[in-house]
């Protein structure tokens, strides 16, 4: 089997080999070079023709945001983002970025075997990406009409995505206006990364953005994204819904798991509910969609064209959990068609 190359960027010499030696260590990954600094990682990307890269933010003489706004258009090589806790990381996945991971914070050994295990995972996936999907991704979409949801029976629309997610959500929530239903989100993201991006968010929409916490209600023009380390469920309270966060174990391999919020709102909101399942790797989601769509409720998938990966929309259009299938920037106006009726 073909090894994937992986060139490792970062200003740091302890860090670059403890990757290095780190991702070495598996099966179907060779690292094929190290670079010290933007301008070191252009040449090594030149001589070296690497599958994938692995690049820090923050950089001497050129940062890694700069960096990839001038590779891309000219080399478009999937690159996965090493970073501290940053709204840069944000900007960065904005500038052609197809994943991140958070930077280590502590070395020890259970620490360290999770954070290359999820690397690698990543990596594996980066090596699939075909980069041209993101570009298609920035197509012109049309806003929702601001008379959506003001009468209608839809009550909750609940969204899940993994790898590619952040920007598939931010371009769909841009387009809303905030006469919307309530808006409850799983995004697979690292701990301390969801308040930033729930916070980004709510600078860019009409619509109201924060991080959930326990007790929040699900009201129009309000959008929850569940905490990066915490499942999060809906509960029915009369007329209206709340959400509970909570840790716990891995669900469909995550948590919070998109599976686990799906579940809740099939059950709780059944028909007034829309469930939408945007690019990502794995299969979380897949069985909640189901389950909203058999309890009445509207199911949309993204599309394999539109799909940074087609892992999770597909594995719920095969099951049959997706009621219609369209590109991601067909979807605002899906949900406008619903809305209105």
């Amino acid at each position: 089997m073909k090894k994937i190359k992986v060139l490792i960027v970062d200003d740091s010499l302890l860090f670059r080999e403890w990757l290095r030696k780190g991702l070495s260590g598996h099966a179907g990954i060779e690292v094929i070079a190290t670079a010290v600094d933007a301008f070191d990682a252009r040449d090594k990307i030149l001589e070296f023709e690497p599958d994938v890269m692995t690049c820090d933010v923050e950089m001497p003489k050129m940062n890694g945001l700069e960096f990839l706004r001038r590779l891309i258009p000219q080399y478009p090589l999937p690159t996965i983002l090493i970073s501290t806790v940053s709204y840069t990381v944000f900007d960065a996945l904005n500038s052609g970025a197809v994943d991140f991971v958070a930077k280590p914070t502590n070395m020890t050994a259970d620490y360290m075997n999770g954070f290359f295990e999820d690397l690698v995972q990543r990596i594996h996936v980066a090596a699939k990406i075909n980069i041209e999907n993101l570009r298609r991704n920035q197509s012109v979409m049309k806003p929702v009409d601001s008379r959506a949801g003001l009468s209608s029976s839809f009550r909750i629309i609940a969204i899940g995505a993994s790898t590619g997610g952040t920007e598939a959500i931010t371009s769909i929530l841009k387009m809303l206006p905030a006469t919307v239903p309530g808006i409850v989100i799983v995004q697979h993201i690292p701990s301390g990364f969801s308040k930033m991006f729930a916070d980004r968010l709510n600078q860019l929409c009409r619509v109201s953005v924060k991080e959930a916490k326990t007790g929040d209600y699900v009201e129009p023009g309000t959008v929850l994204i569940a905490p990066g380390d915490q499942h999060m469920r809906v509960h029915r309270v009369g007329n209206s819904y709340k959400v509970e966060c909570y840790p716990g174990d891995r669900v469909t391999g995550h948590c919070p798991s998109v599976d686990v919020l799906f579940d809740s709102v099939a059950k709780e909101a059944g028909d007034k509910a829309i469930g939408i399942i945007l690019t990502g790797m794995g299969y979380d989601g897949s069985k909640g969609l189901l389950m909203m769509r058999r309890k009445g409720g509207r199911t949309i998938g993204q599309d394999a064209k539109s799909s940074v990966v087609y892992g999770m929309p597909k594995a719920a259009f095969e099951v049959g959990a997706v009621e219609r299938q369209a590109p991601l920037s067909h979807i605002p106006e899906l949900i406008n068609k619903w809305l209105l009726q």
